[in-house]
């Protein structure tokens, strides 16, 4: 069941787009092999802002999912890539439609 999740806005320096764009379609392998974390999508809002929404059972997957490989590489690339550091929300999930 699909509780609680997390909400991100990551705004990159525009040289520095398309690098985000990759790290972002790769992090999916990683999210896969996360057993805590329930869904994960990322996404593009604008040509240099981007997100994630991801969901958990429980806070014990949410924090794994935070003190994983995916924060860990937003945390490399918040120095060099990106415009400021990602906006991390933590949210509750009212109603999700899953397949």
């Amino acid at each position: 069941m699909t509780k609680i999740g997390l909400l991100v806005r990551i705004e990159a320096r525009p040289e520095h787009a398309g690098e985000v764009e990759a790290m972002l379609r790769g992090a999916l392998e990683l999210a896969q092999a996360e057993e805590g974390t329930v869904t994960w999508f990322s996404f593009r809002e604008s040509p240099t802002v981007f997100g994630v929404f991801d969901s958990f059972a429980d806070e014990t997957g949410r924090t794994a999912h935070l003190q994983g490989r995916i924060a860990e590489a937003l945390k490399e690339a918040t120095g060099t890539m990106l415009a400021s550091p990602p906006d991390i929300r933590r949210v509750d999930v009212l109603a999700a439609k899953l397949p």
